[in-house]
């Protein structure tokens, strides 16, 4: 599931006027409404605070707003971007300060896309994923095969531990974990322990694994 992790705020200009788009992560309703009034009051003299959003593990609850745009020409096009890009639990709203210049329907349409586009660039996305912490204990012979399996399975390692014996915690995704532990028991003929964490959302945050609730 694709979110927003931490939003980021971008702008374009398009025949004078200004498009500035601001994305915030939501997790209800309300937080959405309460975000959207926030960009009002702190873009209180622009003409259009155009909104959308979406919330939910399937996207099931999305909203838009033209706010005095010609209808379909700002709400509806900024909704399109995060649904096709698949992000789910993120507002943004596109601030436009006319530069008196009409735009046209067409015109219109494209550049509140490509600012909802650059402010989506401008924030950092994750894509959570449903997966198991794994600790998996080895002789120092077996070392070599347990990294090439992780390499070749593209799984995150959180961290080694090198006593008599060397541990490795990996976390999995909940797709490959009957394969990786099967891979596991081949690859070191049986001698590997294996011990299964709790059930966790987790994604990649640049090159840092973060977890998260459950519900979150």
């Amino acid at each position: 599931m694709k979110t927003v992790y931490s939003g980021g705020e971008a702008e374009i200009v398009e025949k004078k006027s200004r498009f500035i788009a601001t994305v915030r992560p939501v997790a209800s309703e309300e937080e959405a409404v309460a975000f959207i009034s926030e960009m009002k009051k702190k873009y209180w003299d622009a003409k259009h605070n155009c909104s959308a959003f979406v919330i939910g593990d399937r996207q099931e609850m999305s909203r838009c707003s033209d706010d005095g745009e010609p209808a379909q020409t700002a709400g509806r096009p900024m909704l399109d971007v995060l649904l096709r890009e698949e992000i789910h639990n993120a507002a943004v709203v596109v601030t436009r300060y006319f530069g008196g210049v009409l735009l046209g329907t067409g015109g219109l349409v494209r550049a509140y896309q490509k600012a909802t586009q650059e402010g989506l660039a401008a924030s950092i996305i994750i894509d959570k994923r449903e997966g198991r912490k794994l600790t998996v204990g080895t002789d120092y012979n077996g070392l070599g095969k347990l990294q090439y399996l992780v390499a070749q399975n593209g799984l995150t390692t959180i961290d080694t531990l090198y006593t008599e014996k060397v541990e490795l915690v990996l976390m999995v995704p909940k797709e490959l974990q009957e394969k990786t532990e099967k891979e596991i028991i081949e690859a070191t003929s049986g001698n590997a322990c294996i011990s299964w964490g709790d059930e966790v959302l987790y994604a990649l945050v640049g090159k840092n694994l973060k977890i998260f609730e459950k519900n979150s």
